[in-house]
C-alpha cells in the first residue's frame, strides 16, 4: 500500500497492518509538498490518511460473502496539523459480529467508526466519521 500513488505522492504511510487485518496504524510526517499555504498539513492529506482502511478491514476480515464499500465520510478539524500525524484502525470480534447478524436476512448494516488523527504530542488535530456499507452477497 506505501507504493499506491495516492499515498505515496501524499506522503501518507501504512506502518502497520495485523495479520487478521482487525487493526491498522498509518501515519503522515509534513513535508514541503504536503503542506498548505500556512505550513500546516494539508486537509485533503489528512483525509486521505483514513480513506480506504476500515473499508478495507471488514472486507477482508468478513472475507468474499459480503459486499463492503465506503458509504460517506466527513472530517473535523479541531487544531492546526503540524509534524507527524497518526491514524490507528481498531475492529473488535464485536464489530464483526454485528455485522454479520444484521446482515443475515441480506439487509444492509451501515457501521460508524470515528478515527483520532493525533500529532507528535498525542493531540487530536482532526476526527474522521467513516460510515461502511456492508451487505451479505445472494448466493446464486
Amino acid at each position: 500500500m506505501n507504493l499506491w500513488a495516492p499515498f505515496r505522492g501524499a506522503g501518507i504511510r501504512v506502518k502497520y497492518i495485523a495479520p487478521d487485518w482487525s487493526e491498522v496504524r498509518v501515519q503522515l510526517k509534513l513535508h514541503w509538498y504536503n503542506r498548505n499555504a500556512v505550513g500546516t498539513h494539508f486537509g485533503g492529506s489528512l483525509f486521505a490518511l483514513t480513506d480506504p482502511f476500515y473499508m478495507l478491514m471488514y472486507m477482508y476480515t468478513l472475507g468474499s460473502e459480503y459486499r463492503v464499500w465506503d458509504q460517506s465520510a466527513e472530517i473535523r478539524f479541531l487544531k492546526p496539523g503540524k509534524g507527524t500525524i497518526q491514524a490507528h484502525f481498531k475492529l473488535t470480534e464485536a464489530d464483526l459480529q454485528q455485522a454479520r447478524l444484521a446482515t443475515e436476512d441480506g439487509s444492509k448494516y451501515l457501521p460508524e467508526h470515528t478515527v483520532q488523527l493525533l500529532d507528535d504530542a498525542g493531540e487530536t488535530v482532526a476526527e474522521v466519521r467513516k460510515i461502511i456499507y456492508i451487505r451479505r452477497r445472494r448466493k446464486a
